[in-house]
């Protein structure tokens, strides 16, 4: 049974808008900004900047090709099986990682409220209802993410609001700070430039998962607007959400503030004296971190689906029922719920441990998006114009622009100590990936040489990925589709809608 086109346009506009805002931006910015002081600000301005050019060039290539395998499917196409495989499975372990994170970080919140209750026992529960939400319909998936999205996205504003009028001196019973908080306490770079880096370090994991977004696309009911609708959204929730709300705190709470370690924004609105507003914040981030680990299982599942639709997995992982890939599913929550043992284990040290784990994945990721656009851009460009739906600014200097930012936070992340191991742990895994893909691709090219040569047909790869089902007055949208050569639009599962008819370029 294939996947199903459950996802409506308001759940993938709200997936893009908030969907993927979790631990890294509510719990991860406090030590950001006590490493970085004010300027944080320009921390996340210039990670933003170069997470905007990633998701531009994800964006051309999805609404070209709309896939569940998203940038996998891309880099396969693009520089061959190798990549797409390593590609694939690195985001995947990123993603079950991170489920285990925001489990942790979301019990935490909990234990915070009931000191009684074992922090283990709140991971196992919060696991058991997301792996359970995610084996049943997509449909389900998207609603609920509609509205923890749609919670988070309100709260921020709120908090945006209200911290604008606090600047300025417009809110009852608070003083503006003016500029104190800004060049006071040290300056805007109290800890020098050693302290913007590892600010820009830690802002680059906050902005990891948008990603997700792409991979959501190809199941809902218009895959090339979704992508092309989503992408533009992106654009500016990193300018408002994620710089404004840095702006915001550190001009209204001094970056040495100890409070910080708790959570920026609850930090912040205890800081102005609002009554009871840092326990309702620390709701929302509950909220926030529980709609991340949502998401992160729907990703990994899907993305875990495409690989073994495309032959790079074991085949019973891409098992679909009732249009959901479940045997995906609950594989992609076992890190989970290992997490659950670690928390019993090792309380105080599993958080740092598992970030360690996947800190630059992210990165490597984005690499592979900005090679693969810079070839299929070239590919489509000569042989199906149409299908560029969604355009790259300034191809291909400002490409070019994104590897060389991504090359620089790797030579960062290699000379601070303290992100020197996650580079060590990504490095080893990424080695390991590619080798095992690169092996497998020997292998399955081999295996079609001797058959060739034996004059026997060879089993057809499992290159297609499953394809969604889709209402029949929709006939003519865009499946999710395999690696398919760019130079046949229309071709196969290749064809997009954009293949049918020449798509107004979105420049």
């Amino acid at each position: 049974m294939p996947l199903t086109h459950g996802l409506k346009q308001r759940h993938l506009s709200m997936i893009a808008l908030g969907g993927v805002i979790g631990a890294g931006l509510f719990v991860g910015s406090g030590s950001a900004i006590a490493a970085a002081g004010p300027s944080i600000v320009v921390a996340y301005a210039i990670s933003g900047l170069l997470v905007m050019l990633v998701m531009r060039m994800l964006g051309e290539m999805s609404a070209a090709n709309p896939a569940s395998g998203s940038f996998s499917v891309h880099a396969e196409r693009a520089i061959g099986p190798w990549a797409g495989f390593t590609a694939g499975w690195a985001f995947w372990f990123l993603l079950c990682v991170a489920v285990g994170l925001e489990a942790i970080g979301a019990a935490k919140i909990v234990t915070g409220w009931l000191p009684g209750v074992p922090e283990w026992s709140m991971v196992a529960l919060f696991m058991l209802v997301f792996c359970v939400t995610n084996l049943a319909a997509v449909k389900n998936f998207g609603e609920f993410e509609f509205w923890f999205a749609a919670l988070k996205i309100g709260a921020i504003a709120l908090f945006l609001v209200i911290g604008l009028l606090a600047i300025l001196g417009l809110l009852p019973g608070t003083d503006s700070p003016g500029m104190t908080n800004l060049t006071g306490q040290g300056g805007f770079l109290p800890n020098g430039s050693e302290g913007l880096i590892v600010g820009l370090l830690a802002s680059v994991f906050a902005y990891g998962g948008l990603e997700t977004v792409t991979i959501a696309a190809a199941e809902s009911e218009h895959p090339v607007q979704g992508v092309a609708k989503a992408v533009r959204t992106a654009m500016w929730r990193i300018a408002v959400f994620y710089i404004g709300s840095m702006a915001v705190i550190v001009t209204l709470i001094p970056w040495n503030s100890k409070s910080l370690a708790n959570g920026s924004y609850v930090a912040t609105l205890e800081h102005l004296g609002l009554p009871a507003a840092g326990e309702i914040m620390n709701v929302v981030v509950l909220i926030a971190l529980l709609s991340a680990m949502n998401a992160n299982i729907y990703g990994a599942s899907r993305m875990a689906c495409s690989l073994v639709a495309r032959g790079q997995g074991p085949k019973g992982l891409g098992r679909i029922s009732g249009g959901v890939p479940r045997v995906a599913v609950l594989t992609s929550s076992v890190f989970g719920f290992l997490c659950v043992l670690l928390s019993y284990w090792r309380p105080d040290d599993i958080f740092m441990w598992l970030l360690n784990m996947i800190g630059a994945i992210i990165l490597v990721v984005w690499f592979f998006i900005a090679v693969s656009q810079l070839v299929l851009r070239r590919r489509l460009e000569q042989e199906a114009p149409e299908r560029l739906a969604v355009r790259m600014w300034a191809y291909p200097y400002l490409t070019w622009a994104a590897l060389a930012g991504i090359a620089a936070v790797f030579l960062l992340m290699a000379r601070e100590e303290g992100t020197r191991t996650q580079l060590y742990y990504t490095g080893g895994l990424v080695i390991f990936l590619a080798v095992l893909g690169y092996a497998h691709q020997r292998m399955t090219a081999g295996t079609a040489t001797a058959a060739a040569a034996a004059g026997v047909p060879a089993a057809a790869p499992a290159a297609a990925e499953p394809k969604a089902a889709e209402p029949k007055a929709k006939a003519a949208e865009p499946k999710a589709d395999e690696p398919t050569p760019a130079a046949t639009p229309g071709a196969g599962n290749g064809g997009t809608e954009a293949a049918a008819k020449p798509a107004k370029a979105d420049d």
